[in-house]
């Protein structure tokens, strides 16, 4: 069993950056494949960006690639998303994921076990 609790989110002026944070409670975290998602107002949910277990293999959505950068840190059990030149586009609650089948991380909702409740992202001036 995997709990996720993410945080960092809030209110940003376009252009301006955030990061948002995942706190696993596993102990194995380092055996997780670890993913974002989002969803925006009236919008179904949708893959941000996702990493492996070891941390050497990332993905992203094209959207929002070259902005936003997943990173985790195992010896914390820290997943972590970092997001610059934020557009209003981008508001949305933003989850994070887990899943120890995968070895790396997937675009797919359907293949992860575990999420957070989320953390709201705002981008307005």
């Amino acid at each position: 069993q995997v709990q996720l609790e993410e945080s960092g989110g809030g209110l940003v002026q376009p252009g301006g950056s955030l990061r948002v944070s995942c706190a696993a409670s596993a102990r194995r975290f380092r055996t997780y494949a670890m993913g974002w998602f989002r969803q925006a107002p009236g919008k179904e949910r949708e893959f941000v960006a996702a990493i492996s277990w070891s941390g050497d293999s990332t993905s992203y959505a094209n959207s929002v690639k070259g902005r936003f950068t997943i990173s985790r840190d195992n010896a914390k059990n820290i997943l972590s998303l970092q997001m610059n030149s934020l557009k209003p586009e981008d508001t949305a609650i933003y989850y994070c994921a887990a899943d120890e089948s995968l070895v790396v991380g997937s675009t797919r909702e359907t293949d992860y076990e575990y999420w957070g409740q989320g953390t709201q992202v705002t981008v307005s001036s």
